[in-house]
């Protein structure tokens, strides 16, 4: 008996580093945006550089949780909640790293953007305004995840409706502006790039959101509507 609870004790500890990971992680990758953003309204090459170098800081921290989830599921063999809790943690880790990759993107559009003879923003606020909203997503998905609170993962899914539409009012401009004047393309596509990435992020912060909710409710209510995800978290 005494040492069933060892192991059980044990297993838990291991849970326990695995979730510590996953929210150092995501405080990396929200690091990673914010100098991204920060970096390219600012101009600021060497932060740009920066955030292209470390975006194998990223990757190397998902190979790493990627390893504790798969020793842990071939030492423990875990069941119920416990599994649902590791097999949400390698779907949340593989969308950290695709979000450090679109930090790294911005980060590189920047630089582009920098070597312009007279850098030029359209849609500049929007721009700015549908970063804040995607790292407010991330920020409430890694909340959620710390916290396993489903009511806050229902709100950060209703949040990526506002940065898609901020993408696509953005994308409107930009094909105009493109349209009246031809020399802006250059300039225009890369700007579409950022926001694009952008819009990435949104999507997975709040995939990482969804997960939460499987954990908690062991239910998937990926491609469901906000509704039926009311719903599921009501019952």
């Amino acid at each position: 008996m005494g040492n069933s609870i060892h192991i059980s004790r044990q297993f838990d500890a291991e849970l326990e580093a695995i979730r510590a990971n996953v929210l150092q992680m995501g405080g990396l990758v929200e690091s990673q945006i914010t100098s991204a953003v920060e970096s390219l309204f600012g101009g600021d090459v060497a932060l740009m550089t920066r955030v292209i170098e470390d975006d194998h800081r990223v990757n190397a921290m998902e190979v790493k949780i990627d390893e504790c989830c798969a020793q842990v599921i071939a030492r423990r063999q875990p069941t119920a909640g416990d599994l649902r809790l590791v097999m949400a943690v390698v779907k949340t880790i593989t969308d950290l790293e695709r979000i450090g990759d679109e930090a790294e993107k911005i980060a590189r559009m920047a630089k582009l953007l920098s070597q312009k003879s007279s850098l030029h923003l359209p849609r500049y606020h929007e721009i700015k305004h549908a970063a804040e909203l995607a790292l407010d997503m991330l920020r409430k998905s890694l909340d959620t995840f710390a916290r396993l609170d489903v009511v806050m993962a229902a709100q950060v899914v209703r949040l990526d409706a506002q940065v898609d539409d901020e993408f696509r009012a953005i994308m409107r401009y930009l094909i105009t502006f493109m349209m009246e004047d031809p020399r802006t393309i250059s300039t225009s596509l890369e700007i579409l790039f950022v926001a694009k990435a952008i819009e990435r992020i949104g999507d997975h912060a709040k995939n990482m959101a969804e997960y939460v909710i499987y954990m908690v409710k062991g239910r998937d209510v990926r491609h469901v509507s906000v509704e039926e995800i009311d719903r599921e978290i009501q019952e």
